[in-house]
C-alpha cells in the first residue's frame, strides 16, 4: 500500500510518500527486525516535497496547491491519502486561510478518487513519537529515524510523512485488520413452536 500525507499551508502545503508492507510479505532479517521493534508493518520513504505557493491572489494560490498535489499524485500514484483534522485556532483569519489550502489539496484527491484519512494532531503525534504532546522537533527527528533517512526533510514535508506513516500504523494495525477480515454475522432466532410436535 502507498500512502500519501499532506500538511496543509496557505503559504507551503507539505507532501510526503511512503510504501507500507505487512509483515507477512516480508523475509529474512527486514521481518525479524520490524517484529522486535514491534511494528505490524514496514514503512519505506519514498519521496517528499513542499509545495511553495505565490504571493499573489486567492485563486492563484488555490490553483497552485490543487495543481501541484495532482501532478504529485500522478508521479507517485498513491492508493490513498492522509490528512491532519481541521484545529481551532485563535485567529479566525488564519484557520479560513487554512480551511482553503486543505480544500484544495483534498479536492485534488478526490478527483483522483483516493481514499482520504483525517487524523487530529495527537494521534500524529502518539503515532510518531510515543505520546500525543511532542514538539515539532521530536516528531521531525522521529520521522527521519523511522524512514532512515539521511539527513533531517524540510518541516513541512516532516509533517506530511508524519501523517502518513499514523496512517500505516492504523491501516496496519492487527485490530483493523481484524475488522476488515471478520465477516458480519446477522443474528438469527428459530421461530417458535406452539405446542406439542404432532406424533
Amino acid at each position: 500500500m502507498r500512502v500519501m500525507g499532506i500538511d496543509p499551508g496557505y503559504r507551503i502545503t507539505g507532501f510526503g510518500f511512503v510504501e507500507v508492507r505487512n509483515l507477512g510479505t516480508l523475509e529474512g532479517s527486514t521481518r525479524m527486525a520490524a517484529t522486535r521493534a514491534g511494528a505490524a508493518a514496514k514503512v519505506t520513504y519514498l519521496a517528499s516535497g513542499c509545495v511553495r505557493v505565490p504571493e499573489s491572489d486567492i485563486g492563484t494560490r488555490l490553483r497552485t496547491i490543487y495543481d501541484s498535489i495532482t501532478e504529485a499524485i500522478r508521479n507517485y500514484r498513491p492508493d490513498s491519502v492522509a490528512i491532519e483534522q481541521v484545529f481551532m485556532s485563535n485567529n479566525a483569519n488564519s484557520a479560513i486561510k487554512l480551511g482553503h489550502a486543505r480544500a484544495a489539496a483534498l479536492l485534488a484527491c478526490a478527483h483522483r478518487n483516493l481514499s482520504i484519512a483525517e487524523y487530529s494532531a495527537l494521534q500524529i503525534k502518539r503515532a510518531v513519537v510515543g505520546r500525543g504532546h511532542a514538539e515539532k522537533g521530536q516528531v521531525a527527528h522521529m520521522v527521519k529515524a523511522l524512514l532512515q533517512l539521511p539527513g533531517a526533510p524540510q518541516k513541512d514535508a516532516a509533517d506530511a510523512l508524519a501523517c502518513a506513516i499514523c496512517h500505516a500504523h492504523h491501516a496496519s494495525s492487527p485490530g483493523q485488520l481484524e475488522r476488515r477480515r471478520r465477516p458480519r454475522l446477522r443474528m438469527v432466532r428459530a421461530p417458535r413452536t406452539h405446542g406439542a410436535p404432532s406424533t
